[in-house]
């Protein structure tokens, strides 16, 4: 966080009763400055993952209003798509398809990076995987890949909960593939569902389950909340008095927010500025350095013929 200056007073601020009309103000101290670059990330509540056309855009026009453009090749989705899912029970929830992560995304090969970011805020991930041998993909193997990549990426993304999703039973042409990812859910302690995202199979009991499992999770702060910044009055220690040759040279925190604040061509506000070294106890530590009728001090920039 970059707190901004502390606002200046209007003249107004410095009517009193000897100073009825006051013809000065106090300029604001100057803010923090920084340059930042800003990521757009998704906020979604389940993100799905898993390699290339392994029919996650299916399943999300199935059961969102979505309509992700689906087709038969690897790299159809090239943008995260969102959609509304609508339980039986009235309530609701955002998930995103998210494109097809690869071998060596967390390092930026093909879109990687792009597409993990837009997951790290998901409280739930569905992995999908293909379990028809179509495509002679291993499924453990391809489950093995993606969590490593999820863990090169943040170990934070990597420990979020999974559920697998074993798809395109509809086209399963051994059922070795399934046998294998069931040890592996086993062996993983993750619950598996199968499903045919064209044909609908076991979607009703996955997304029942889903539903379950959001009310479960608690929802993640979407942003850190630093310690807040609190402003108080020039503090007598925030300043040093030194001497220069046959200058006295004044310097500090305190310094540089009086000096931002004063305008130097206006007598009122150097009125003002003189009240102020009192009362910091500026005066009172130039006087015992010594300081004489005629001395310079310098002001940070301004210097000054030091007179009572």
């Amino acid at each position: 966080m970059l707190p901004g200056g502390r606002g200046g007073k209007g003249n107004v601020h410095f009517a009193t009763s000897t100073r009825q009309a006051p013809r000065f103000s106090q300029d604001g101290e100057k803010g923090q400055e920084k340059e930042v670059i800003l990521e757009l990330k998704l906020l979604a509540d389940v993100g799905l993952i898993g390699f290339p056309n392994v029919g996650k855009s299916t399943f999300l026009s199935r059961v969102t209003s979505a309509k992700p453009k689906i087709a038969d090749y690897h790299f159809t989705t090239i943008i995260p798509n969102l959609g509304v899912v609508k339980s039986v029970y009235g309530d609701s929830f955002v998930i995103a398809d998210i494109p097809g992560i690869i071998e060596g995304a967390s390092q930026g090969v093909g879109l990687g990076i792009q597409f993990l970011r837009h997951i790290e805020r998901t409280r739930l991930l569905l992995h999908v995987i293909d379990v028809s041998g179509v495509e002679g993909r291993n499924p453990v193997q391809d489950f093995n890949t993606i969590n490593e990549e999820l863990k090169n990426y943040s170990e934070k993304l990597a420990s979020r909960k999974q559920i697998l999703v074993a798809n395109k039973l509809d086209v399963m042409q051994d059922e070795e593939f399934l046998k294998q990812l069931e040890t592996l859910a086993k062996k993983e302690n993750l619950e598996l569902f199968k499903i045919s995202a064209v044909t609908g199979e076991g979607i009703d009991e996955l997304m029942n389950r889903v539903t379950e499992t959001l009310k479960e999770l608690p929802k993640e702060e979407l942003i850190e909340i630093e310690e807040k910044m609190v402003y108080t009055l020039e503090d007598k220690n925030e300043f040093t008095v030194t001497r220069d040759g046959e200058e006295y040279v004044v310097e500090g925190p305190a310094i540089e927010r009086l000096m931002g604040r004063i305008n130097i061509g206006d007598n009122e506000s150097m009125h003002y500025f003189q009240k102020v070294i009192r009362q910091l106890g500026i005066e009172e530590e130039l006087i015992k350095k010594g300081v004489k009728e005629g001395d310079t001090v310098k002001f940070l920039e301004w210097e000054f013929e030091w007179y009572r």
